[in-house]
């Protein structure tokens, strides 16, 4: 997906850039709830409550309690280990674009030796088998819905390949996330993944703290240092596991020592977030996908004459 330009610069987004940075300026857990409030009661007015994508089941109704206290819950294996196979197998000539430096498109068989991170095009993404249809089962979007306590919007969908090269990505430190005024993401394992693979590591309960105005980088000595280590949660498992994340908590996607890491990201929020610039990708699949949730990432294919 492709990111807003929200610095004074080429192609500067005055738009996207007000919006942005208007809710990382309210960093004030009481007065970003109130927030909230307000921007759910006007939607659910608008497009309803979302209740019709949920039927909150105790799998949800314990999902959505893990998130609300934690900022992380697991969701057990959602795609099946042949299902992730179909998923490799389709992507492996897909052409995949290095995260840190200007560089053509490679597939993952010609990768060079000192690409770290790797995202493949939206537009292979949304045609990837399982993708779409997992992003809006009635699981994931129920989820969604009860957290955003309104009908959600799928704002980034993503697949993106970390590699064991020496060296950390930015993504690969402790940060948090600010993509909306409340949002959660999904990530999906699409390799399996143990702690030498690159997991997903969160800081229990961080999401309810109040977050710095300017969002930084935190070393792994001082995360360690003020926090027990009960309280990182390291999220580890076989192909197709599913966990959700607030990341507006601190978190970080740990560098892989010894295996690469295939993973799905899903993020859903009350708005777009204004740091993308949204084009969406045509669809002329067979899934009936609601034109609400998806409407930043898909667009129907035009009606035949």
């Amino acid at each position: 997906m492709e990111y807003a330009q929200l610095k004074p610069g080429r192609q500067f987004a005055p738009l996207h850039s007000l919006l942005y940075y208007s809710q990382r300026l309210v960093t004030h857990p009481r007065l970003r709830r109130l927030v909230v409030r307000t921007l759910t009661g006007a939607l659910r007015l608008r497009e309803g409550s979302g209740k019709e994508l949920y039927a909150a089941t105790p799998a949800e109704d314990a999902a959505l309690a893990a998130l609300y206290r934690s900022g992380y819950a697991p969701l057990g294996n959602l795609l099946d280990a042949l299902q992730c196979e179909d998923i490799r197998n389709w992507l492996s000539d897909k052409l995949l674009n290095d995260r840190d430096r200007e560089r053509p498109g490679f597939t993952l068989a010609a990768r060079p030796h000192d690409v770290r991170v790797a995202d493949y095009a939206l537009h292979d993404v949304i045609a990837c088998p399982h993708i779409l249809a997992l992003a809006n089962s009635p699981p994931l979007l129920g989820l969604a819905a009860r957290y955003m306590e309104c009908k959600p919007t799928i704002s980034a969908l993503g697949l993106r390949w970390s590699f064991p090269v020496d060296g950390n990505s930015a993504l690969q430190a402790f940060h948090r996330d600010s993509e909306d005024w409340r949002y959660l993401k999904v990530l999906v394992y699409l390799t399996d993944v143990d702690g030498d693979a690159g997991p997903h590591v969160y800081l229990h309960g961080s999401h309810l703290t109040r977050a710095p105005v300017r969002l930084r980088f935190y070393s792994d000595r001082e995360i360690f240092e003020a926090n027990s280590a009960d309280m990182l949660l390291t999220a580890t498992g076989t192909s197709g596991f599913c966990f959700a994340v607030d990341t507006a908590g601190i978190h970080k996607g740990a560098s892989p020592q010894l295996q690469p890491r295939l993973m799905l990201q899903i993020q859903y929020s009350l708005l777009p977030s204004y740091a993308y610039m949204y084009t969406p990708e045509r669809y002329d699949g067979p899934l009936r996908l609601d034109a609400y949730v998806n409407r930043l990432i898909v667009r129907p294919s035009a009606s035949p004459c």
